[in-house]
């Protein structure tokens, strides 16, 4: 059980990830997504650990890439991160316009508006990947009310500061405690929720799918939901493109699903495809996905661990 922090301590951390943002999104918005950039390049040599868990990752995804390789994936996996930190810098002072300004949406009239006049909840699932976060803002800039699936931080002064942030144009947070009927609530009354569905799961809680090829501990949380509600499973991910200079929200097509009544099977079968989905974006944007998270950290009873 971790040590309990004393309430000075709480109040330094807050202290000092309002800094951080503070004076990074302090500039004007390029400057400060470029800034975010170069603070992640340069952490990379701070976190040794972090790094040393994106290059044995990259082993197990990649074993026949060159170190190079690795190195470019590596280096750009922070630098990724940096720009989601710029990013999230400038969140107080974004306005709902301001989004459709720096986002672009592709598949929303192909994808989402079918889905949306089904009428059934629309179940969004994306992964840590180019920058999460704006699925919290991107919604409301287009009308819609979303409710978010969230870990809650484990100081209650950083967690009010960031969900202060995340809900400041109507979007509604989950802790996970408290979230299970809620979730169930707002799809069964046509609502939208957003899930990250790229972590590692511990065996009780996931189910054991192929990620790039080797057995990953995966949520079994979006099937569950899914096949209760009858729900819309949509992908969706948010991706940095260099030549725009701007980041693209993609949505893809929904994903496609049947209750046979064999809840196993089901499961299996919806988290497999959901899987997929994140894989795909991966291999297509290597650098921008979440390198430095032990993704493959469960293991399949009596095997030995990866890591």
């Amino acid at each position: 059980m971790p040590k309990k922090r004393s309430k000075f301590r709480l109040k330094i951390e807050e202290l000092a990830v309002r800094v951080v943002i503070g004076s990074i999104g302090i500039f004007p918005y390029k400057t400060s997504l470029n800034i975010g950039k170069f603070i992640g390049r340069t952490v990379v040599r701070l976190f040794p650990k972090l790094a040393k868990t994106a290059y044995r990752n990259l082993e197990i995804a990649y074993p026949d890439i060159s170190k190079e390789e690795k190195k470019r994936i590596v280096t750009g996996t922070f630098e990724s991160l940096g720009r989601h930190l710029g990013f999230i810098s400038k969140f107080r002072k974004l306005e709902l316009e301001d989004i459709h300004e720096r986002f672009e949406v592709v598949g929303k009239e192909e994808y989402f508006d079918p889905a949306d006049k089904t009428g059934k909840g629309i179940l969004f699932f994306t992964g840590h990947f180019g920058s999460w976060e704006v699925f919290n803002l991107l919604p409301p800039a287009f009308g819609y009310r979303i409710n978010i699936l969230v870990r809650r931080i484990d100081n209650a002064l950083v967690e009010k500061y960031v969900d202060s942030m995340r809900t400041k144009f109507g979007s509604v947070t989950l802790g996970k405690r408290e979230a299970p009927r809620r979730m169930f609530k707002v799809l069964e009354e046509g609502g939208m929720l957003g899930i990250l569905a790229d972590l590692n799961a511990q065996r009780h809680d996931g189910v054991f799918v192929d990620f790039f090829g080797v057995p990953a501990a995966t949520t079994k949380s979006i099937a569950k939901i899914a096949l209760k509600t009858g729900a819309i499973i949509l992908p969706a991910f948010a991706v940095w493109e260099k030549e725009k200079q701007k980041y693209v929200v993609y949505l893809e097509p929904p994903i496609d699903y049947e209750n046979t009544g064999n809840a196993e099977k089901d499961i299996l079968n919806i988290t497999k495809e959901v899987t997929k989905s994140v894989e795909k974006y991966v291999r297509k944007y290597p650098e921008q996905w979440l390198w430095i998270h032990k993704r493959w950290n469960t293991r399949p009873k009596g095997e030995k661990g990866l890591y």
